[in-house]
């Protein structure tokens, strides 16, 4: 469902950016997501062809604004409203912290 003005946290909600509204929301008041350069709130209206960053995780995803919808949608749906411009870099460090072996000291886990 399109509108003509959607709500920055909604839309990456919406967009499969974050799992949740709320911590989409929550990005937006840690200063995560930025417009521009600028960080955004996350009652800020969200505009047709701007350019997004947003910390997710590890990397620094990078999308731009194709459309608006308010409602979450199928990943194949999402992608018409969202552009991924985030760099070839940045997904190099999801796969440089997998290969990272995970250490568990002995005596820490469970009994």
């Amino acid at each position: 469902m399109e509108t003509s003005a959607v709500r920055i946290d909604k839309w990456l909600w919406a967009v499969r950016l974050y799992k949740t509204r709320t911590l989409a929301a929550d990005a937006c008041k840690a200063g995560h997501v930025e417009i521009a350069s600028q960080k955004v709130k996350p009652s800020r209206m969200v505009k047709i062809d701007e350019i997004i960053s947003a910390k997710v995780g590890v990397i620094t995803r990078t999308v731009r604004v194709l459309g608006l919808i308010d409602r979450r949608v199928g990943a194949q749906a999402a992608k018409v409203h969202a552009e991924d411009l985030t760099p070839a870099s940045e997904y190099e460090k999801l796969k440089e912290r997998a290969a990272q072996p995970v250490f568990h000291p002995y005596g820490l886990g469970r009994p």
